[in-house]
């Protein structure tokens, strides 16, 4: 079995520490000037979506990120999307998803949702078999469906507020506690402790792959809000702090959304009363 030597472990902890480092000093500057927190439910969401303190700092990282982007990143998206088979981009999707359960396992233990992290053990177990070390997705198809899970969600399960937006260089748009739940993510991840080398390289090459594929799958999207939006800025910061909230609340919920919807539909049918069928005399 080969071990992961001395070199490779200090090398992670060190990239992890530069990381890490970059994400609180953000954190720090965004914390600068802090407003008071509404109490009211409506005004707490309004809120949330436009707390910046450090809007003039975000503002200028957000340009750099989006230098980065235009120049560097979407173009190897697209030319991916355009290049790359639907099948093969899907296999490489399942792949990359696949190293991420446990990850997404801990964090449901951390969320007492012990359902959830069951069937993220089980999908990973079926995926890295049955589905060929991931490239197919017979979890799925085996009634083990998907769902994320990080420590940023985690830290907002146990009641920790988003706190003011972040903005991150390379990450993008975020808030205080995604940004202290990412760098948990970092240095917690549970695929770190495995020794071997090659793991190391498959997990630094499925990262690159999860960015450029993630990326390629919001290109209609991004595209769209950019053309249709007066402050491009504003409009990633409000949708970003919306589906963190959302994806909080799915947290303590157990479940997906599309899941509560399903089985709304269904309790709803249950209750619906049977038609009365009256016979007319003859």
């Amino acid at each position: 079995m080969t071990q992961a030597t001395p070199a490779s472990s200090r090398n992670r902890a060190r990239g992890a520490a530069m990381l890490a480092s970059g994400l609180l000093m953000a954190c720090a500057t965004s914390l600068t000037g802090c407003a008071r927190v509404p109490t009211d439910p409506e005004a707490r969401v309004e809120f949330d979506q436009t707390d910046d303190p450090a809007e003039p700092t975000n503002r200028a990282i957000f340009a750099a990120n989006q230098a980065v982007d235009r120049n560097a990143l979407q173009p190897v998206a697209r030319a991916y999307s355009d290049n790359v088979p639907r099948v093969a981009r899907n296999r490489i999707h399942n792949f990359v998803e696949n190293l991420e359960q446990p990850g997404v396992a801990v964090n449901d233990l951390l969320q007492g949702n012990l359902s959830r992290a069951w069937t993220t053990t089980e999908r990973f177990a079926i995926n890295t078999t049955v589905g060929g070390a991931g490239l197919f997705d017979a979890a799925t198809d085996w009634d083990r469906p998907a769902h994320k899970a990080d420590f940023g969600q985690t830290l907002g399960v146990w009641g920790a507020g988003p706190g003011p937006a972040v903005q991150l260089p390379l990450f993008g748009p975020s808030n205080v506690r995604d940004s202290v739940g990412k760098v948990a993510g970092l240095v917690l991840n549970p695929t770190t402790a495995i020794p071997g080398g090659a793991f190391s390289g498959i997990e630094i090459a499925s990262g690159g792959l999860g960015v450029v594929d993630g990326r390629a799958e919001l290109l209609p999207t991004t595209d769209a809000m950019e053309k249709s939006s007066l402050d491009y800025y504003a409009t990633l910061r409000s949708v970003r702090a919306q589906q963190r909230t959302a994806f909080v609340e799915e947290g303590r919920l157990g479940k997906s959304r599309a899941q509560s919807e399903r089985e709304q539909r269904s309790a709803e049918r249950e209750q619906k009363p049977a038609p009365v069928t009256v016979e007319m005399a003859r």
